[in-house]
């Protein structure tokens, strides 16, 4: 019911914004005239199409950087020495954000989906992989001790007791990289593409069509909300002591 009641006040809102402006505004459309561009982009299938392709890009490159990231946050983690070595690298590159490596992902493998998933890469990665390194890394020393005591195998230390303990952590990752995958798709679709969500904002951008610039913005929206929420269910399902 509160979600409702949210989302009832925003729509007031917005329709108040746009009476203060003036029906003579070309920045902000009403609430209705984006209702009227959203049903024709839907019932022509266009925004359909961008929809898909953007959802597959975030997809693609999001498992790849969950897969990456998982994986060389756990060796790491347990392989302390070697993460020393290899950690100064991964902290220069992380502070770079994913859209400067655009004009370089256009060099390198031009325009297209290619691009497209190694800069959702990068966006997805770091989060990943700097939260699932600290809860490898979080784990206490009492559980490693009762490991070596007991003469548990490395295999049966990594799936009964690291990676359960650091499971919190790499859910936080998931959280915050599908965010900035979606983020990244967006801004690469924005720049180097030519489908997608983020080049159908651009092209009515130049269009001024501002009310399905809205619709492309709102859909951004729920899309990414509903990506978060499947991750949520995964995190219940497979961390049931977790509230």
């Amino acid at each position: 019911m509160k979600k409702i009641l949210t989302f009832i006040l925003l729509i007031t809102l917005w329709q108040i914004i746009f009476v203060v402006l003036g029906n003579d505004n070309y920045i902000l459309p009403s609430p209705k005239e984006t209702f009227i561009a959203f049903k024709d982009v839907l019932f022509s299938g266009e925004i359909i199409d961008h929809a898909l392709v953007s959802l597959k890009r975030v997809v693609v490159g999001f498992l790849m950087a969950s897969f990456v990231g998982i994986i060389f946050a756990l060796i790491l983690g347990y392989f302390k020495k070697f993460g020393e070595f290899i950690l100064p690298v991964v902290e220069m590159l992380r502070p770079i954000p994913p859209i400067a490596w655009i004009p370089i992902a256009i060099l390198i493998f031009g325009l297209g989906d290619t691009s497209a998933y190694f800069i959702v890469f990068l966006g997805a990665f770091f989060p990943i992989f700097t939260n699932t390194f600290f809860g490898v890394i979080s784990l206490p020393k009492i559980y490693s001790n009762i490991a070596l005591t007991f003469e548990t195998k490395k295999m049966i230390f990594l799936k009964k007791i690291l990676i359960p303990f650091s499971l919190p952590y790499l859910f936080i990752g998931l959280k915050i990289g599908i965010g900035m995958a979606w983020m990244s798709v967006i801004a690469a679709e924005l720049i180097g593409a030519q489908s997608g969500l983020g080049y159908f904002i651009q092209l009515n951008r130049l269009l001024l069509h501002t009310d399905k610039i809205i619709v492309g913005m709102i859909l951004i929206g729920l899309l990414g909300y509903f990506l978060n929420k499947i991750i949520s269910v995964l995190e219940k399902s497979l961390i049931p002591w977790k509230k």
